[in-house]
């Protein structure tokens, strides 16, 4: 949880204090008051009469660690969001910033999040060019498209609603030699964006991993690398670049690290594997003369991605910058204060000083004399509030969200003028993605009697798996499930061109499908649930998860194809 509202006044006595500041550790009784660190008693007297006490004689307390880029996606370790909360509550980190959500997910998860013992989750709204990197599913409405200063800048205007906490910019195309290169931004374009996004108070992380897209990034006043610079040495000329744009660097060394706990023998003997250890020998160097160079070291991590788990990567990020060669005090700087500095809140938290959050870690060692010491938290506390450690609320064992009811069987008639769906949510397209894909069109038409209907069209790619179609969210940004299990399917009017189309009902199991055929006059098209063909051998329908309702055309690459779509309901 990320708030005060359980918050109880609290003393830490007699306890070790790494404050943040740059000052050396010192002995202190630590304070907190509705959330925020009231007292900090360097005679390290004892707590007051009736404040509930933490005798901290043998711990260390610093304030609670950052990790500026994560993604929480069902392909990480954990997978489900209430798990991965707690890894990073375990690791004792307390706020993250997670790159991987639609902006139409950010209000829900926000709410959801907040009841869920964890850091403090803030949310990147997502921009890259048209064939960029992060644009490869092309989903635009997850990751904005631009390529000119006049769209970055309306691209910026657009996402404010959603109040992103930060953008997140994928400006650098190349695919460490391993792939076919994605586009990059082009430098006036990126500048336009950052412009726009500090006058609206958004600071900017970019993806950048190559030296002279660093020196654009510094250039165009880009506030945080939060990948690492990987196929050249930086020089004075990047160094100065990035001082210059008051740039920070976070490098996210441990998505990089080639040599992880599962990498197996037969791995570490393919030829790749040397490629990758140069390459991460380059990320390594190039921390070490950033930050002598003085450059801001900050704290990313790229956790969510395979064999980059939540929680222990940010831990093994600042291992990895002492491996680098900072100084283990620096490393710490970089995980707290640098980090809260870097994004802005450091007036908030990433301290140990009176008025500010009461974000703390608790550890049983002191890791800025053995690094390896991060691993022995004791307890989390995230706004005065005991997330992690003896006396914290029991681990969530839920791994999706409550579902919500369903009191009506109108799904969408795509009779609103906004354009949302009966549900109040956005339809989204759901394109193909990758170097070689689809482009799709849809939007919602009226056509005379029957009010709104929404209309697809497409060019399908030249590719084996081509596929167009949309989605019809059950709850806003797909977050919340809905409970469909008292009906028996789903009914929609269509039309088409006589070729097979594919009804996908999407739960947080799985998706279930079936394929149906219309022609060009309107047709009624009822699928029962026990109809459709399930996500895997033995799963069986329940119908008290629902997330989404899909309609796809998948053919032949080389095809135009086109739907039209009306009064989708529950039967």
């Amino acid at each position: 949880m990320t708030g005060s509202s359980l918050a109880q006044d609290l003393a830490i006595t007699n306890v070790t204090v790494f404050d943040g500041t740059g000052a050396e550790p010192y002995r202190a009784t630590v304070m907190f008051d509705d959330g925020l660190i009231s007292a900090i008693d360097k005679a390290a007297g004892p707590a007051p009469a009736g404040v509930p006490a933490i005798d901290g004689s043998d711990l260390s307390l610093l304030p609670g660690f950052f990790d500026l880029h994560v993604h929480y996606t069902p392909i990480g370790q954990p997978a489900t969001t209430p798990q991965i909360s707690q890894e990073y509550a375990k690791a004792g980190v307390t706020s993250v910033y997670d790159f991987a959500q639609a902006p139409e997910a950010f209000a829900p998860r926000r709410e959801w999040l907040q009841s869920l013992p964890g850091p403090r989750v803030n949310f990147a709204a997502r921009m890259s060019t048209t064939n960029g990197h992060g644009a490869d599913w092309s989903d635009t409405s997850t990751t904005k498209w631009v390529n000119t200063p006049y769209a970055a800048t309306e691209a910026v205007k657009e996402l404010l609603p959603y109040q992103p906490d930060v953008i997140k910019v994928f400006t650098d195309g190349w695919r460490y030699g391993s792939g076919v290169d994605n586009t990059s931004m082009n430098e006036p374009t990126l500048t336009a964006l950052v412009e726009e996004a500090h006058a609206n108070g958004l600071k900017v992380l970019t993806h950048t991993v190559t030296k002279d897209r660093a020196e654009i990034a510094g250039r165009s006043g880009v506030d945080v690398i939060a990948h690492s610079v990987l196929d050249k040495h930086v020089d004075q000329v990047t160094i100065d670049a990035l001082k210059n744009g008051s740039t920070a660097y976070a490098g996210t060394l441990a998505v990089y690290n080639p040599d992880k706990l599962e990498t197996t023998p037969f791995e570490r003997e393919h030829p790749s594997f040397k490629s990758r250890q140069a390459r991460f020998q380059v990320g390594l160097d190039n921390m070490k003369a950033l930050y002598e160079g003085g450059v801001l070291i900050a704290l990313g991590t790229d956790a969510g991605m395979p064999r980059t788990p939540h929680g222990y990567s940010t831990l093994s990020e600042m291992e990895l910058m002492v491996r680098a060669g900072l100084p283990q005090t620096a490393a710490l700087m970089a995980g707290t204060s640098n980090s809260a500095r870097a994004v802005g809140v450091y007036d908030q938290r990433g301290s140990i000083e009176v008025g500010k959050d009461a974000d703390v870690v608790l550890i049983a060692g002191k890791p800025w004399e053995n690094i390896s010491d991060l691993h022995k938290t004791k307890y989390t506390f995230v706004g005065g509030e005991k997330v992690y450690g003896e006396g914290a609320p029991a681990p969530i064992e839920a791994t999706v969200m409550a579902s919500s009811d369903i009191t009506d069987t109108l799904i969408a008639d795509f009779d609103r003028e906004d354009g949302r769906s009966s549900r109040d949510t956005l339809v989204v397209g759901d394109p193909d993605g990758g170097m070689e894909r689809s482009w799709q069109v849809f939007e919602v038409i009226d056509d005379g009697d029957r009010g709104g209907v929404l209309h697809l069209s497409a060019d399908l790619a030249l590719r084996e798996d081509a596929r167009a179609g949309i989605v019809v969210p059950m709850n806003v940004g797909s977050v919340q499930p809905a409970d469909g299990s008292a009906y028996k399917g789903v009914t929609f009017d269509a039309r088409g061109d006589d070729k097979p189309y594919t009804l996908v009902v999407a739960t947080t199991e799985g998706r279930w499908s079936c394929e149906f055929e219309v022609g060009e006059d309107w047709e009624t098209v009822s699928v029962p649930f026990k109809d459709l063909i399930a996500p895997a051998d033995g799963a069986e329908w329940t119908g008290d998860n629902i997330v989404d309702v899909r309609l796809l055309v998948k053919r032949p690459g080389g095809d135009t194809v086109w739907f039209e779509l009306d009064n989708v309901k529950f039967f």
